[in-house]
Formats: C-alpha cells, structure tokens, sequence
C-alpha cells in the first residue's frame, strides 16, 4: 500500500506517521509513505518513507508527492487560524487552494484513492448554538473556518464525481502540542498539560469553569485511520464526520492532571481570563456525535485517560 500524508512533520502528522509505519493500514502493510510538508525536521529512519519539502501552496510540490500513484492521503496540511486571519490570501492558497489541487492530481491518476480531509471545528462559527451536533449548519467566524468549509465541499463533490473515495473529519482542540505553540491563541490548552506534568507554574487566559472540546493525539490519530477504513456509503452527501470529543472544563482537566501528576500540581495553575480568549475557547456547549460513534469513531473517553494518552503520545 502507499500513502500520503500532508503536514507529515506537524503535531499530528508526526504521530500518524509512526503509527502508519508500525501498524499500516487497513490491515495492510505499507510499501511506501510519502511525506509532504514545509520542513521534515523528524523523519523516521525507514526506506519505505519518501520526505517531499515545501509549501503546498507551490503546485510543484504535490506534483512530486504524486508523482507516482498512492492508494490513501491523509491531507493535514493548512495554514493555522490566526495566521490565515492576518494573511487571507496565502490561507486560500494554502488551504483551498492546495487541496482543489490534490483533487486534480488524484483525479488523474484514476482508480479513487481514499482521501481523510482533516477540517475543523472553526466551521461551526462564533457563537455557538446551545449544542452542536452533527445536523448544526456550519457558518464560520474567520477565514481560516471558511477554507475549511470550502475545501470540504470541494472533497465532497470530487467524491460525488467518482475522482476519490473521501471523507472530511472536523476536528475539535487537539492536546498536548509540545513547545510554546508557536503563537496560537489556543495553545494554553496544550501548555497546562506539559507544565503540570513537569511540575511548572502556568497563567491560564480562561477560567476554571470554561468548558472545551477535548481529544488527545493519539485518539485522534486513532480516528483518523478508522476514517480510511469506514463505509463512506453510510454518510450523506456532504460526506462529513464530526470527531467525537470530551466536553470538560478547564477545571475538571486540572483535577485529572493533579490525580495523574500530584495534588500540588493545584497550587500551580492561576486564572487571568481574557474575554476573548474565553469566548472564542472556553464557552464550548456540549457535542453529540451518534453517527460518529455509530461508525466506530471514539473519543478518550474519560478525563483521566485523556491525560495519560495526551502525554504518552
């Protein structure tokens, strides 16, 4: 079998990497992985691994990625929230565009390669409804929502053509990202996880009682290969799935790290809330996803599991 991956050296990519690698996929071995993205700083030490650098929005690189046909693409590659916020154009060519034009390729190499298009749950918009299940309209707040939005309903219709046998998957807040998070706005939710295992104080922008949607890397990296495997048969045309994820406070995630790491670990978190960083981050409602979990997508679980496969990954 051979598979793509775009964003192959980013937080998740690193991880569906090495699983793909160990464990291939849909009970078959991997021949050849490619990996796409703007550095590969990390790349595991296997002849089977193809490393392709460069930005997707430059269509030269995608051509070498494809240059031979691949069976599956996992497509994580995109330009984050805040930066498509303060570059729209270069979000559009990066998200949009790039991904319109990996339909093209995939289009022309024939025989419909699974496709998993990793969306986000930006598209739902600012402020959220009471509950958001999988039936709330999409209407996304920012560009980088709107390319997301965008790019699903171009994987939609290349689906619909018979061109890939795809599906999207909106992702919620995915933890623990290491580093400083690289100037994302969300990355508080990542930092509590790594300053608390290490015993370190951390300044929360949100109160104890913001609640989020929570998953950790390798549950997602879970569902991102049940996706390639499912019956895209059983969605409806949007083909669109919303990842299942916890619904917890900030405070109910502290109380499972001081359990998982000290009760000291308490004394070591402060709350300054922001109210932008509040609403936009910590006023999550609560998120039904019965067709996900029908289809055998999962979430952690519990709060305490949460941790423990956050930390491990």
């Amino acid at each position: 079998m051979h598979v793509l991956v775009t964003g192959a050296d980013g937080f998740i990519g690193r991880v569906l990497v090495r699983r793909l690698l160990a464990q291939g996929l849909a009970g078959r071995a991997l021949a050849r992985l490619v990996a796409a993205d703007l550095a590969l700083r990390d790349l595991p030490d296997d002849p089977r691994v193809q490393g392709v650098e460069g930005s997707i929005a430059d269509p030269g690189v995608l051509e070498c990625a494809l240059a031979e046909p691949v069976d599956a693409v996992f497509h994580l590659a995109s330009l984050p929230g805040g930066a498509a916020e303060r570059d729209p154009d270069l979000g559009r060519r990066v998200t949009l565009d790039a991904t319109a034009q990996l339909l093209a390729l995939l289009r022309g190499q024939g025989g419909a390669p699974r496709l998993v298009f990793a969306s986000t749950v930006a598209v739902y918009g600012d402020p959220l409804p009471a509950v958001v299940d999988e039936t709330t309209p999409a209407r996304p707040a920012m560009s980088y929502g709107a390319h997301k939005l965008a790019a699903e309903v171009l994987v939609a219709d290349a689906a619909r053509r018979g061109w890939v046998d795809a599906c999207s998957l909106r992702l919620p807040g995915v933890v623990a990202r290491p580093g400083d998070g690289a100037g994302l706005v969300s990355a508080f939710m990542s930092q509590l996880f790594w300053k608390l295992a290490a015993g370190e104080p951390i300044e929360l922008p949100v109160s104890a009682q913001g609640t989020a949607w929570w998953i950790s890397v390798g549950a997602c990296v879970d569902n991102l290969l049940r996706a390639a495997s499912l019956d895209i048969a059983a969605l409806d045309v949007r083909r669109v799935l919303q990842m299942p994820a916890l619904h917890l406070s900030i405070g109910a995630v502290v109380d499972a790290l001081a359990s998982e790491y000290g009760e000291e670990r308490r004394a070591l978190v402060r709350h300054a809330p922001q109210e932008a960083v509040q609403r936009l981050f910590a006023a999550y409602p609560p998120l039904h996803t019965p067709l996900a979990l029908a289809l055998g997508l999962r979430h952690d679980g519990t709060a305490q599991s949460l941790v423990r496969r956050a930390v491990e990954a």
